[in-house]
């Protein structure tokens, strides 16, 4: 798997790279935790999103069964439900409030739990939190009518456990009909992007929250390309 392709499931240092006894106690305002990747959200942070302080096109989830890097385990492992996360400025890591003249956060006072939480230091409390009482898009979403649906029902179609086994496949027997399986998903869930924008009105920005990230960039993780030329998708090995 290329390193290009992994997500964070929280952008910081790796734990226990900075311990008690370190000559650093406090921020030198470096930037570096900012710019490996923004927060994952926690319960305690739905206000922030409720409230508007942070908007939904600044988030993306990684839906449950995504692989996505977890710093406390140290390796690649699916998600075991939805993480979601603040989007990163263009297509680098670093948090999408990070100003990078002032080396400050945008939001800094109304900033996620892990920031609070993060002290490079020592990372004790972060590494205590991480995984506790995780943000999902039910949280936030169940009770705008239809919605919840909706995603429930592009989760279960486009489940990722699903779509692994099908990778699987197509070293099998059975290598077409997982192909053919493989592209009729990614057929689904770019139409129904296409569909809650143009019928539904919805802000393209919040798509990756809502549905997560395309299928079309995430096959990637799976060690696999999908090319689109002239309304037809075909699949090629992913080169690192």
């Amino acid at each position: 798997m290329s390193k290009t392709n992994r997500i964070p499931v929280s952008g910081y240092v790796q734990p226990g790279f900075i311990r008690f006894g370190s000559a650093r106690s406090e921020c030198i305002r470096c930037g570096i935790c900012c710019r490996k990747g923004g927060p994952s959200f926690h319960i305690s942070d739905k206000e922030l999103i409720e409230k508007g302080i942070i908007l939904s096109k600044y988030l993306f989830t990684i839906r449950e069964g995504e692989p996505a890097y977890d710093n406390i385990k140290g390796g690649v492992f699916a998600a075991d439900s939805d993480i979601i996360k603040l989007k990163g400025i263009k297509k680098s890591w670093t948090c999408i409030f990070f100003d990078e003249n002032k080396k400050l956060c945008e939001i800094y006072q109304d900033r996620p739990i892990e920031c609070r939480a993060l002290k490079c230091w020592d990372t004790f409390e972060i590494e205590r939190l991480y995984s506790k009482n995780r943000l999902t898009r039910k949280d936030l979403v169940l009770k705008v009518e239809g919605l919840w649906d909706l995603i429930e029902d592009h989760q279960t179609r486009c489940d990722y456990h699903k779509i692994k086994g099908f990778v699987k496949a197509i070293d099998g027997e059975n290598k077409k009909n997982a192909i053919e399986n493989i592209l009729d998903l990614v057929k689904y869930d770019l139409n129904l992007r296409s569909v809650v924008v143009e019928k539904g009105g919805l802000d393209p920005d919040i798509l990756d929250f809502l549905f997560g990230r395309s299928l079309l960039k995430t096959i990637k993780l799976f060690g696999l390309k999908i090319v689109k030329k002239n309304d037809c998708l075909s699949i090629l090995p992913e080169i690192d």
